[in-house]
């Protein structure tokens, strides 16, 4: 797997040469626009909403719409003015506690692995991170654009996880949220109880998208030639229409002493929501 970026990591005076890979791969299906007639690719043209036609590339620019319908082009010569100089370091700002930071703020995760002669240093840092049990914060610029970026231990690796700054974040002020005197002391009880029974290792392998499962078996058939026949209707809930709260918790710490409690919340229909069984 080739790297996406080379450099070093720095904290005070210490440089560990390092490379970054990919941490994660995209798993979706990709499917592609073609004309029912013949299933030709469908191609799309850029065209001038003005004038309803085609625009070659060397007549498009860049435009920053400050008002609806208002531009201001933004030149090629501009973007170099604003570029920051092509640094090669990330730069550890601050170390900081892990749970101190918001989890909203982690976007996408690298691997930083040691290129030569960074072996020591990598080890060095990785394990006095470990003991101290600390986030690095720096910057680091990837095809000329800044990122923020948090690096923590992962096992023997040390991940880089590229972050979002504040300015990206929705401010949780915008909305609204029930208030936890909403909550009596007895539910509190029977939801926490319920929780607790429900607690498990985290175990990824357990969590599938079946989706894309249900998708792949309908194309696989099709390239077959075989007969698709549509996947079964869940039948809808029977306890749709809202019951009493306390009932329902009731009746779901029930369910999981019997040991099918985690089966059941675990199952979810296509709308994402578990089903639970009507208590009788």
């Amino acid at each position: 797997m080739a790297s996406i970026w080379k450099g070093s990591l720095t904290f005070g005076l210490v440089h560990v040469p390092v490379e970054l890979k990919t941490a994660v791969r995209s798993d979706h299906i990709s499917f592609r626009m073609l004309h029912a007639e013949d299933l030709s690719p469908i191609k799309y043209e850029r065209v001038c909403q003005a004038h309803g036609e085609p625009v070659p590339w060397n007549e498009i620019v860049k435009g920053y719409e400050y008002e609806k319908g208002k531009f201001v082009v933004i030149t090629d010569e501009d973007f170099k003015q604003a570029a920051l100089d092509e640094s090669r370091a990330i730069d550890i700002i601050d170390f900081v506690r892990e749970d101190e930071i918001d989890p909203r703020f982690f976007e996408t995760p690298y691997y930083l692995l040691p290129t030569k002669g960074g072996d020591k240093p990598y080890a060095l840092l990785r394990e006095a991170m470990r003991q101290s049990g600390v986030v690095g914060i720096g910057k680091l610029i990837i095809r000329k654009k800044q990122h923020l970026a948090g690096v923590r231990v992962v096992g023997d690796a040390l991940v880089l996880e590229l972050m979002r700054f504040p300015n990206e974040l929705v401010d949780v002020s915008e909305f609204s949220f029930p208030a936890s005197t909403a909550v009596r002391e007895q539910e509190l009880a029977m939801a926490t109880q319920l929780v607790n029974n429900l607690a498990e290792p985290f175990d990824p392998a357990r969590y599938t998208d079946d989706y894309r499962s249900n998708l792949m078996k309908l194309i696989r058939a099709k390239m077959k030639g075989k007969k698709v026949t549509a996947v079964e209707e869940l039948p809808e809930d029977e306890d749709a229409t809202v019951l009493d709260l306390m009932a329902r918790l009731q009746a779901s710490l029930e369910e999981a002493a019997k040991g099918g409690g985690k089966k059941r919340v675990a199952k979810t229909s296509r709308g994402g929501r578990g089903r639970q069984k009507k208590s009788a």
